[in-house]
């Protein structure tokens, strides 16, 4: 299982669609370009009982560090697939990767039926 670049947390993966891997080098894991690995992992994970508002600051600081890393993409996906519970990954927290995943479930459960129904007007026609 890959180390996640700010975490030690591991938790079951769940199927997802797989992203396509950016041009680099193929035996490198993704997270060692990961620029949070040169920022306070404090940043991204909220400490016991965070005041809202702090929260919020806290939270934004860390989408913007993710903003600006070469790794984004991979490491979203990365929380989507375990999926992680807790903190900034991706440039998403934990509520915005919910709400990612909820989709994610409902457009594939749209495709099947949609699917299920092609299936049957193509054996009645």
């Amino acid at each position: 299982m890959l180390q996640p670049p700010h975490s030690s947390l591991q938790v079951a993966a769940v199927p997802a669609q797989r992203v396509p891997v950016r041009d680099r080098d193929q035996d490198a894991p993704w997270h060692t370009e990961a620029v949070c690995r040169r920022d306070e992992a404090g940043l991204f994970f909220a400490p016991s009982k965070e005041p809202t508002a702090a929260r919020l600051s806290r939270e934004e600081a860390a989408k913007r560090v993710c903003a600006r890393c070469p790794v984004m993409v991979e490491c979203r996906e990365h929380a989507l697939l375990q999926p992680e519970p807790y903190g900034v990954w991706g440039g998403l927290t934990a509520a915005e990767r919910r709400v990612v995943l909820a989709r994610r479930r409902r457009r594939d459960l749209e495709l099947k039926k949609a699917a299920r129904a092609t299936g049957r007007i193509a054996a009645a026609g």
